[in-house]
C-alpha cells in the first residue's frame, strides 16, 4: 500500500509559495501527496488537492465545517503523514487528526511565526498561547523557524513529542543572486531608471501589519537630500491605495513606484541598492533573505524575524519600530556610500547561507525521514544527512 502524505493550510496558494521542493521529494520517494486548503490552485508533485472552506479568522463558524471535512478526509485517506501550516490551519488539522494519530499517523506543524512572543499584544496572548500549549499535546513534531519561537516553545513546555528548529523554509539561492554591475545598469535603463538612482525596494502585502507608511514618512524625510532615492514596493492589499494618498500628501509620489503583484522579484531586486522592511511582526520572512541572497543591505525594522537575519551594523541596520527619523538617516546613510552598501551586502552574502534551499532541505529531509523510519522519537540531528 502506498504511503500518503496530506499537507494542510489556510490556503492553497501557501504550498506554492514555500513548499513545492518538498512535495517533489515526497513524489520522488514514491509516496502520495495530497494538499487540502482553500482554494483552486493547479499545484505539480500532488495526486489529490481538496478545497476545504477554512477561513484565516479563528471566529468564522465556517472553520467548522472545514474541521468535520478534514476530520472525514483524513478518516477516509488513511495518511501516514499529515503536515499543517499556518496558524488556523494547525488548529483545524492537528484536532481532526486525533482519532488517526492514535492509530498511527503522525502530525507535524510547523510554526511560521507565533502570534504570542516579546512585544506582543496581551490579546494575543491570551488567545493564541493557550491554543497553542495545549494542541502541542496532540503533535508529533513542532518546527520553530526562528529561534526566539523555539526557544519559547522550550521554556513554556510545550508537549510536542519533538520540538525543531529549520531554517526557514529555505531560499534559492540559484535564483536569488548578485548581479553584475554592468547588467544592474542594463535592467535600470530598460525600466527607465538612471544609473545612479538609489533603490529602495519592498515586497509586501499592503495591510497594517506591514507598516509601509513608516517607508513613505522616511523617504519624505530624505527627499531633498537624495532627491534621486526611489521606493519599489510590489504587492497588492486593502492598504494600498491609502499608501497612495499617502505618498501624494508627503509630495513623494514621484519617487515611489507602486509595483502591484510581480512574478519577476528576483530580477527586480538584484539590480536594487538597498532592501527596507518595515513589518511590525515576523517569523522568517523570506523576502528579507532574497534580498540578502542578492547581496543588498537592509534597513528594518526590529521585530523576533528581522532581528534573527540582520545584524545591526554588520548586514543593515535594526530600527525601533517608531523612529522614523533613524530609519530614514540610516538610508541617507547607504546612499551616500558605495562602500557601506558593499561590505553590509557582502555580509548578507554570508549570512544568508544558512537559511538557503540545500540547508532547509537538508534539515526538513532530517525530520521526514526519522518519522518514515519510523524513529519519530530521535533526535533531528541524528538525521542531517542531505535525504532531499
Amino acid at each position: 500500500m502506498v504511503n500518503k502524505i496530506l499537507f494542510f493550510a489556510t490556503v492553497d496558494y501557501h504550498f506554492k509559495a514555500f513548499h513545492l521542493p518538498v512535495m517533489e521529494w515526497f513524489k520522488q520517494q514514491g509516496w502520495e501527496v495530497h494538499v487540502a486548503a482553500k482554494g483552486e490552485l493547479d499545484l505539480p508533485f500532488v495526486d489529490n488537492k481538496f478545497n476545504l472552506p477554512i477561513e484565516r479568522s479563528p471566529f468564522r463558524l465556517i472553520n467548522v465545517k472545514a474541521y468535520r471535512e478534514l476530520k472525514a478526509l483524513i478518516k477516509q485517506q488513511d495518511y501516514s503523514i499529515i503536515h499543517c501550516h499556518t496558524p488556523m490551519g494547525g488548529v483545524i488539522a492537528r484536532l481532526a487528526a486525533q482519532g488517526a494519530r492514535r492509530h498511527g499517523t503522525k502530525v507535524i506543524y510547523t510554526a511560521h511565526g507565533f502570534h504570542f512572543c516579546r512585544g506582543a499584544s496581551l490579546l494575543n496572548w491570551a488567545l493564541y498561547y493557550p491554543i497553542e500549549k495545549r494542541l502541542s499535546q496532540i503533535t508529533d513534531c513542532l518546527i520553530t523557524i526562528n529561534e526566539e519561537d523555539y526557544s519559547l516553545a522550550v521554556s513554556k513546555r510545550f508537549k510536542a513529542q519533538r520540538i525543531e528548529h529549520v531554517h526557514g523554509v529555505g531560499v534559492n539561492t540559484l535564483k536569488y543572486k548578485p548581479l553584475p554591475k554592468i547588467e544592474k545598469w542594463r535592467l535600470r535603463q530598460e525600466l527607465d531608471f538612471r544609473t545612479d538612482d538609489f533603490l529602495m525596494f519592498y515586497a509586501a502585502e499592503f495591510n497594517k501589519n506591514k507598516n509601509h507608511q513608516l517607508l513613505i514618512h522616511a523617504l519624505a524625510a530624505i527627499k531633498e537630500q537624495v532627491p534621486h532615492a526611489r521606493l519599489l514596493l510590489a504587492g497588492q492589499g486593502p492598504l494600498l491605495e491609502p499608501c497612495r494618498e499617502l505618498a501624494a500628501q508627503l509630495g513623494v509620489a514621484e519617487m515611489v513606484q507602486f509595483l502591484g503583484y510581480r512574478t519577476d522579484i528576483a530580477e527586480l531586486l538584484p539590480m536594487c541598492d538597498v532592501a527596507v522592511a518595515s513589518s511590525l511582526r515576523e517569523g522568517l520572512p523570506v523576502n528579507i533573505m532574497e534580498a540578502m541572497a542578492c547581496g543588498l543591505p537592509i534597513v528594518a525594522v526590529q521585530n523576533r524575524g528581522h532581528s534573527e537575519l540582520v545584524s545591526d551594523g554588520e548586514n543593515g541596520f535594526i530600527i525601533a519600530p517608531s523612529d522614523t527619523a533613524l530609519f530614514a538617516e540610516r538610508l541617507k546613510q547607504l546612499s551616500g556610500s558605495i562602500e557601506l552598501r558593499k561590505r553590509m551586502g557582502m555580509r548578507s552574502l554570508q549570512f544568508v547561507q544558512k537559511y538557503g534551499l540545500a540547508q532547509v532541505k537538508q534539515e526538513l529531509g532530517g525530520i521526514y525521514m526519522s518519522f518514515m523510519l519510523g524513529e519519530p522519537n530521535e533526535s533531528q540531528s541524528q538525521y542531517r544527512r542531505a535525504y532531499i
